[in-house]
């Protein structure tokens, strides 16, 4: 990907997360900035991955960013935080066009603030993004660019660590978190059908966020069968 289509994607990213906002809600006990999560769960990658990182090593070169300062790698994990100003937002994304059926599975941890969450299918500018928003909100929100999806509730707690599969299959959609589905529908027809894949950061109307994610695992997926409801 280019400069010019890295900041177009940047910039298409960050209004869906704008739209997705955070407003006022409360914060996890612990909202320093220097608190760490518990240990992320383990990891044991598939043989056919089509793309791996557990953040093992010392720096991030399987990604890109469109802002330099706000990921790292602390204690085998990603972090990522932003400035305390509202609407701040930054993306790491990774992966190719060639990319069309496939399951993104990641582990993520917000420790302060309310969102966080993922892309897949980024192409360009166009992606279809998953927020998983935390105290005050707990809920799960699909959103393609600006177009809000679906949403589902779920207990989103910072400190506590969620296990997230998301699929897509043609215009199949289906998310699972910590083992439990909670979305499983078609999406717009004009979603690219194929793309990579992004991890987010947002500090929305509360003005804060830090957040980790792990164990990252992309798995190619055989053609959908079966109706979304």
């Amino acid at each position: 990907m280019d400069r010019l289509s890295a900041t177009r994607c940047a910039l298409c990213v960050g209004l869906a997360l704008v739209i997705w906002g955070a407003g006022p809600g409360s914060t996890a006990a612990d909202s320093t900035r220097n608190a760490m999560p518990p240990g992320s769960p383990a990891f044991k990658p598939p043989a056919n991955a089509l793309f791996v990182d557990d953040f093992h090593g010392t720096s991030i070169t399987k990604w890109r960013t469109d802002r330099e300062g706000v990921w790292s790698i602390r204690r085998g994990m990603l972090r990522a935080e932003l400035p305390d100003r509202r609407q701040e937002h930054s993306i790491l994304f990774t992966g190719d066009s060639t990319w069309t059926d496939y399951a993104l599975e990641v582990d993520v941890c917000g420790m302060r603030g309310v969102d966080k969450g993922v892309v897949v299918r980024l192409r360009g500018t166009r992606g279809l993004g998953l927020d998983l928003r935390g105290p005050g909100y707990h809920d799960l929100r699909l959103q393609m660019n600006e177009l809000p999806i679906a949403r589902a509730n779920i207990e989103n707690g910072n400190g506590v660590w969620q296990h997230v599969r998301f699929e897509v299959r043609g215009a199949r959609c289906r998310i699972w978190v910590n083992g439990e589905s909670v979305i499983d529908r078609r999406v717009p027809l004009s979603l690219s059908k194929s793309g990579g894949i992004a991890l987010a950061a947002y500090t929305g109307g509360i003005g804060e966020c830090t957040v980790y994610y792990d164990n990252v695992v992309v798995t190619a997926l055989p053609p959908d069968s079966g109706p979304a409801r």
